[in-house]
């Protein structure tokens, strides 16, 4: 007769993991059940290509208690994309913030789990050095005030053994978790070939029907083919512009915390709605409104940058914001073609255009003697300073 002891560990809790189902955050899984920790592993389907049922059976297969597979796509575009359309956001200039607005709504459901399987731990991949560990804990944080956060990529246990990719492939090698990649090229990439023939594809020709500032529908000229629900007209648009070569950008960005990252980006859709919404704005919004919302708009691009989606502030500007695009609505003619979005026309029942006002022909409602007035009484400041600038410098 053997006898045998039994000794029962206390788990430390239960956590729920964002998990991507790649070499880091199989790794992480494994890891956090070593510690101790009941795992719930949760992956986001926000539209990008992935196997969801392997990953699924991976995260089974390495020990997690439960796996929810989440698709978020819809909600995505409609309460994330959406606003930062309307915002027309772009940070430093060039970056649409594609993986910045992601973030907060990935976080927003790993919460909304956390809570639901009363886990008092969530847990990200995230590395110590970037903008996505802020972004997922400042909305934890905001949704969850309580939680605890376990970031591995911070813990020196953590960082201190697993110094680079070599050490997780012989991690994942002796825990049996199958690696798809191999060591020479285990970093993770969004799908994307890097060098494209652009020449193929016809130029493409259609319209984006735009109200309050969001699309409503997208036709196709050529084929009449047409979307008007977010996601359909957001997934055709990145469809039709990644064909293209529409969107992509080798940066140089800052980060928010402190150091200066290269990034390579493709933004499709984002990029062709950014050039048709920012022509309907133009031809619908009053001037000045329009020179104070493009202030708020950069704003709005750094708050979620650093990742303030859910924070006082960037809430009262996404308000302003909402209330600027009231009018903004029409109809935009673009065209697609070898990497550029050419906007060919638009119409709108709210257009702020006269064609009489601005005509050389007619005179419309307007006196060109009151341009002399407005030109003299904005040279008063322009003449004074001169006129004292002359008088200093030949005092010298």
């Amino acid at each position: 007769m053997h006898h045998f002891d039994v000794i029962l560990v206390m788990s430390k809790g239960t956590v729920v993991l964002a998990y991507s189902g790649g070499l880091d955050t199989s790794c992480i899984l494994v890891w956090l059940k070593e510690e101790g920790y009941d795992v719930i592993t949760y992956l986001a389907n926000i539209g990008q290509e992935e196997d969801f049922d392997a990953a699924k059976k991976k995260a089974e297969s390495l020990g997690a208690k439960k796996v929810f597979i989440e698709d978020l796509r819809a909600e995505f575009v409609e309460e994330f994309i959406w606003p930062s359309v309307q915002a027309n956001a772009i940070y430093e200039d060039r970056y649409l913030l594609g993986t910045s607005v992601a973030r907060p709504c990935i976080a927003r459901r790993q919460v909304q789990i956390a809570r639901q399987q009363g886990a008092q731990f969530v847990s990200h991949g995230a590395t110590g050095k970037g903008n996505d560990q802020v972004r997922f804990e400042l909305t934890c944080y905001a949704m969850y005030p309580e939680v605890k956060i376990i970031a591995p990529w911070r813990i020196p246990e953590f960082y201190n053994r697993f110094r680079g990719r070599k050490d997780l492939m012989e991690y994942a090698e002796k825990h049996g978790i199958p690696v798809p990649v191999t060591p020479k090229a285990p970093w993770s990439m969004d799908c994307c070939e890097v060098a494209m023939r652009l020449d193929g594809w016809p130029r493409l020709t259609g319209s984006i029907c735009i109200h309050t500032g969001v699309p409503v529908k997208v036709i196709n000229v050529k084929d009449g083919q047409s979307k008007d629900t977010p996601l359909g007209i957001f997934s055709y648009l990145n469809e039709i512009g990644g064909r293209h070569g529409v969107g992509r950008i080798d940066i140089v960005e800052n980060r928010f915390i402190g150091m200066k990252s290269r990034g390579i980006y493709e933004t499709p859709g984002g990029t062709i709605l950014y050039h048709a919404h920012l022509d309907i704005e133009t031809f619908t919004m009053d001037r000045e409104v329009r020179r104070i919302k493009q202030g708020l708009g950069i704003k709005f691009s750094e708050m979620v940058y650093n990742g303030f989606w859910y924070s006082p502030e960037c809430d009262f500007v996404r308000h302003c914001i909402d209330k600027s695009q009231e009018n903004v609505e029409g109809k935009v003619q673009l065209s697609v073609f070898k990497g550029q979005v050419y906007i060919l026309g638009r119409e709108s029942p709210r257009s702020l255009y006269n064609e009489e006002l601005v005509s050389m022909d007619v005179q419309g409602d307007y006196d060109p003697c009151d341009a002399s007035g407005f030109i003299k009484i904005n040279a008063v400041r322009l003449r004074e300073h001169h006129r004292l600038q002359g008088e200093a410098s030949s005092n010298r």
